[in-house]
């Protein structure tokens, strides 16, 4: 259910900024708003939020979401329209989309990901790295009684 309320968040207000952007400024049907909005949506959830965001930060996850935003609102609207240049409506909107991002991992973070493991810290997650070291790389055996007794017996 902590799922399915996020993708609901993200799709009405990533709806809503898309429709202004893309339908009022630029004149995309509605239609064309609606798929771009679902795909993006759906795709940037799966790998912003599930994938990148737990094993990362904050900001990369963002960036990976601009990105993302920016691929799939160029190239299904230069399929779904007849408009030549969707680069600065696909900029605009990606950026826009990104600012919302950034306030939504943080969500994502304390109520999607921190309920999962609530014991563990979300800085501290995925960083349980211990090393191992010792005070020399090859033994001194010359320094140990059982070294000593073997070469006397000799």
């Amino acid at each position: 259910m902590r799922h399915v309320k996020a993708l609901i968040i993200k799709f009405i207000a990533s709806f809503a900024l898309l429709y202004i952007v893309l339908a009022v400024l630029y004149d995309m049907s509605f239609g064309t708003v609606f798929l771009i909005t679902l795909v993006v949506g759906v795709s940037s959830y799966l790998l912003g939020d599930m994938l990148i965001l737990p094993r990362s930060n904050n900001i990369v996850a963002t960036i990976a979401d601009v990105g993302l935003s920016f691929f799939f609102i160029y190239y299904i609207g230069s399929v779904l329209t007849y408009d030549g240049n969707l680069f600065y409506p696909s900029l605009i909107s990606a950026i826009g989309i990104g600012l919302f991002e950034f306030f939504f991992h943080k969500y994502v973070n304390t109520h999607v990901i921190h309920n999962e493991n609530v014991s563990e810290d979300i800085s501290t997650r995925n960083l349980r790295f211990q090393t191992e070291a010792s005070e020399e790389l090859t033994p001194d055996f010359k320094n140990q009684k059982h070294y000593k007794k073997k070469k006397k017996k000799k």
